[in-house]
């Protein structure tokens, strides 16, 4: 009217834009996001609210319709190269009309803000909730935050943000026009630099410049494209033969540079390959020259080749992942090293490839676990799942799988020791157990009171805390209860904990478990009362029963049941027993666990053969049980290290062999972990007198006689 604008007001946003009907049902807006929606609409809807009517209860309807196209499920780094394209064809279009004094499309200005803020928001918006917000400035200090973007960098581009804001209204005050591009006239341009709270339009401009220079500069660190290797044809290209790969294989310092060319032929011809969508056939083809070239820089190049063909063959298929690696060649670098060291680890990285996310920031994958900070982050990941038990499932799975990737980074790079490492790998089970007995009590059909008097009782490699990388869970589980239902509730409980636990869906599993070492093993109650158990462990339960109870400990539940338990633990070891008794069993156990691993191949197993493991177990295990009526302190679940020390300084045994036979496991553990990073499957042998044994059968002799 006369009076000017109430709103400017654009609607070509809506499905099919121009031509497009003004008003669509939830139905046809699903059907359009689903099977026609555009990648600039991705970015678009991240800003979408409903203005009106407010409070209507079908807003979280429209909202879970639309959330699933702007955020994906799946860590979607093919985000980056869609908004680079987007932002090309903006710039064309800067060019074209030569708009760059446009604060808003010009380099350095409103677009690219918002853009580098919005890439991260459909990168990971699907898994981390608390990226799904609206205001620019409020994800940019969410990025910080999550450590995405440092916080200089976040201040500086909220800081450009906000003066582009401001000088954008008053470049529209001006003659009330929906414009971002900088006045001509010089008495608009005094005004503006005034209005803005300069002296004059050169001071202005000064600021202006400084602002987009560095808001340009962070655009190009995020969205510069990717370097390419020189001569890649060289390497890699349709119908490259063996004869032209092999030597230059060799020339790069491959040793066995004919298996390793067969390899990648093998992959150029095999089915996945050809089968893939151009666009990640496209990606593959400039990955793969720079991986041969990353592998010729470590000590193996060919067994590391192998493997990284392996996980790419793997992850192939999910385009995302690809573009991870096309658009961050420092993961690529950190990836490398990771396989070459271990071929578990390359394993794990193609059974998890979300995991790949984790290389991109060394400072965060070399740090020690928080574990309070690690929960509280899980308990909000879960409570955003909105009780829906498949995504928390998934959610425990995934956070399992990035803590223990994070441990296996830092193990690689020599900043774990073995000890340390194990006591991360327990406290994370630990953690993970709370969280699946929490899980399975609340969404339990039939509950009789609200907290359950319910606990997960630890055995074995997590009684010790001694878990490796792949370690199943010894698990009991115990109640204290007299309601009539307890015994019902309970049960199903402890099934419904087990198959959380132990059940394969696309994500993995969380553990392997085995609840054989409860009372009356597999034939017995899945769970027991405290008092039945107090009666087995002390009227029915075999010595090897007891072995075992010096590792047990409470690790998830009511701690009142956990006392109970740890309280029957110690009446039970403390037993006076016959020694020589205790040794016939001792030694019957060990000679039948000799004969269940028989070794024939003329190796030292070094686990289970004499002078192994198992034989220090068994001797610490016989040390407690023998002498823990006189000395109380033998029951605590310090480990075996810790316990030989306390035998050898209670004069249970000679201090000097204890000592001797302590570092001896330590270097028994180290081995062990150290062949299961690169093969997780064989029995861990070794060339007989590569290990000095002598401690270990000394003191087998000290105890129990010549074997």
């Amino acid at each position: 009217t006369g009076d000017g604008y109430v709103f400017r007001v654009d609607m070509r946003l809506r499905p099919y834009g121009d031509s497009g009907p003004l008003v669509t049902s939830f139905a046809a807006l699903e059907e359009y996001l689903v099977s026609q929606g555009r990648e600039w609409e991705r970015y678009a809807w991240i800003k979408a609210r409903v203005i009106s009517p407010a409070e209507h209860p079908q807003i979280a309807e429209l909202s879970k319709l639309a959330q699933p196209f702007v955020f994906r499920k799946y860590l979607d780094f093919g985000a980056i190269d869609s908004m680079r394209k987007l932002h090309a064809q903006i710039r064309q279009e800067v060019q074209r009309r030569d708009l760059f004094n446009n604060i808003k499309l010009g380099p350095g200005g409103i677009r690219e803000i918002e853009f580098t803020a919005q890439v991260f928001q459909l990168i990971r918006g699907g898994r981390d909730a608390e990226l799904r917000i609206r205001p620019t400035q409020a994800a940019l200090q969410q990025l910080a935050i999550n450590g995405l973007l440092p916080a200089p960098v976040v201040a500086d581009l909220d800081t450009a943000y906000v003066f582009l804001r401001n000088l954008e209204h008053r470049l529209q005050y001006l003659d009330d026009q929906q414009t971002q591009e900088l006045p001509e006239k010089p008495e608009d341009r005094q005004i503006i630099a005034e209005t803005m709270g300069y002296a004059d339009y050169a001071a202005l401009l000064d600021d202006l410049n400084r602002h987009r220079a560095l808001v340009n500069q962070q655009f190009e660190l995020i969205f510069g494209a990717p370097e390419e290797v020189q001569d890649e044809e060289q390497f890699w290209r349709e119908g490259i033969s063996a004869e032209e790969l092999q030597p230059r294989l060799e020339k790069l310092g491959y040793r066995a540079a004919n298996d390793s060319a067969q390899r990648l032929l093998q992959l150029q011809a095999g089915s996945r390959y050809r089968q893939l969508p151009e666009l990640s056939r496209q990606r593959l083809d400039k990955l793969i020259p720079q991986f041969i070239v990353l592998c010729a820089q470590q000590t193996n190049p060919d067994e590391t080749l192998s493997r990284l063909l392996a996980l790419l063959e793997g992850i192939s298929r999910r385009a995302s992942y690809l573009a991870f690696l096309a658009e961050y060649p420092q993961a690529m670098q950190r990836l490398t090293r990771m396989v070459s060291a271990s071929s578990w680890a390359g394993e794990y990285m193609t059974q998890h490839p979300a995991l790949l996310d984790e290389l991109l920031d060394a400072r965060e994958m070399y740090q020690p676990p928080q574990w309070q900070q690690i929960d509280r982050n899980l308990q909000s990941r879960l409570d955003d799942c909105g009780g829906d038990a498949e995504r928390q499932l998934d959610v425990l799975r995934l956070v399992q799988q990035e803590q223990t990737f994070q441990l296996l980074a830092m193990d690689l790079q020599g900043l774990l020791p073995l000890e340390k490492l194990s006591d991360h790998l327990s406290d994370l089970a630990d953690l993970l157990l709370r969280h699946v007995l929490k899980l399975s009590w609340a969404t339990a059909r039939k509950r009789h009171r609200e907290e359950p008097r319910f606990a997960i009782i630890a055995y074995g490699k997590l009684g010790g805390k001694e878990l490796s990388y792949a370690s199943d869970l010894d698990l009991i589980f115990l109640y204290d209860d007299d309601h009539p239902d307890a015994q019902e509730n309970y049960a199903r409980l402890g099934q419904r904990i087990n198959t959380m636990l132990s059940s394969y869906t696309s994500s993995g599993r969380l553990y392997e478990t085995d609840l054989r070492l409860r009372p009356n093993g597999a034939s017995g109650l899945l769970v027991s009362t405290v008092a039945a158990f107090a009666e087995y462990q002390q009227q029915q339960a075999w010595v090897w029963e007891h072995q075992a109870l010096t590792r047990a400990r409470f690790c998830a539940g009511d701690t009142g049941v956990g006392a109970a338990f740890e309280d029957i633990r110690k009446k039970v070891l403390c037993q006076p027993r016959e020694l020589a008794t205790l040794r016939e069993e001792i030694l019957a156990m060990r000679q039948k666990m000799l004969d269940g691993h028989p070794n024939d191949t003329g190796l030292f197993d070094i686990k289970h053969d004499r002078g192994g493991m198992v034989d220090i177990e068994f001797m610490v295990q016989y040390l407690v049980l023998g002498y823990a009526h006189q000395h109380p302190q033998l029951t605590a679940n310090i480990g075996n290290l810790a316990l030989l020390k306390l035998a050898g300084e209670l004069g249970l045994i000679p201090v000097e062999l204890a000592g001797q036979t302590k570092s001896l496991y330590r270097i028994l553990r180290q081995i062990q972990h150290r062949i299961r990073l690169n093969d997780s499957l064989s029995p861990c042998r070794v060339n007989p007198g590569e290990i000095d044994v002598t401690a270990c059968n000394k003191l087998w002799e000290e105890l129990f006689g010549k074997p």
